[in-house]
């Protein structure tokens, strides 16, 4: 799997979020100032070439739909995480988030949780 660019993923998660959409109605989604019609069209584009997204035509209109599960990307992205930031550490990642995110003591107990199970 590919890494997306910033204004790749930006698009991606708009996709995700709809489900299914056209580049009209993705660019409604889109916080003001939106971009020009022609960018979204064009990221989606190279999204489609990535293997992101998948379209169906209905006649001159695309729809356009995700093949990667946000998850799917999510898992891989945050391993690319872990590897280039934290030397592969879950711990120094963890201690990261508790410093400089400021878990609150809830969250940090669901963690422990988890790393229980």
């Amino acid at each position: 799997m590919q890494k997306l660019t910033k204004a790749e993923e930006e698009v991606m998660q708009l996709i995700w979020d709809a489900g299914r959409g056209t580049v009209s109605e993705l660019l409604e989604r889109c916080e003001e100032p939106r971009p020009p019609h022609s960018t979204i069209s064009s990221v989606v584009r190279i999204l489609e070439k990535k293997g992101f997204v998948g379209h169906k035509a209905y006649g001159k209109t695309h729809e356009y739909f995700p093949l990667i599960e946000r998850e799917a990307y999510g898992r891989r992205s945050l391993g690319d995480l872990l590897r280039n930031y934290f030397d592969g550490s879950v711990t120094r990642l963890v201690s990261h988030l508790a410093e400089e995110e400021k878990l609150s003591k809830k969250e940090l107990e669901e963690m422990v949780k988890m790393l229980d199970k």
